[in-house]
């Protein structure tokens, strides 16, 4: 096994190092994933780093899918316009303060527009 050394001032890496890009330009075909993992053990070696091809889907997206996108695309247009309304923005400010600091609020501006609970 491939034994890796930081460089000073970096203890480990975590996450996507690169991703394919949906349309291909300037990306490769595969993803770098570094995951570590913090646990109580006598190996220090808990780096670890995995390639994983591009897939590509082999079924359709199902009717629940395709309503939860549409969903989707609704919700975030209409968040998109809300954030852009001037009406709305010194209103939306004091709410969302007004709730942040109790039991079950939104703690961002982005969370409480996608809330329904919240507005």
């Amino acid at each position: 096994m491939a034994h890796v050394e930081w460089s000073a001032g970096i203890d480990s890496v975590s996450g996507a190092l690169a991703k394919p890009s949906k349309s291909g330009q300037h990306s490769c075909d595969k993803m770098l994933l570094g995951t570590h993992r913090v646990a109580p053990t006598s190996n220090d070696q808990c780096t670890r780093i995995y390639l994983r091809k591009k897939r590509k889907r082999k079924t359709d997206p199902s009717a629940t899918e395709l309503l939860i996108r549409a969903r989707f695309n609704a919700v975030s247009k209409a968040v998109a316009l809300r954030r852009k309304d001037l009406m709305q923005i010194n209103q939306d400010n004091a709410a969302f303060l007004a709730q942040r600091d109790t039991a079950g609020g939104c703690k961002t501006l982005t969370k409480y527009l996608w809330n329904p609970l919240c507005l």
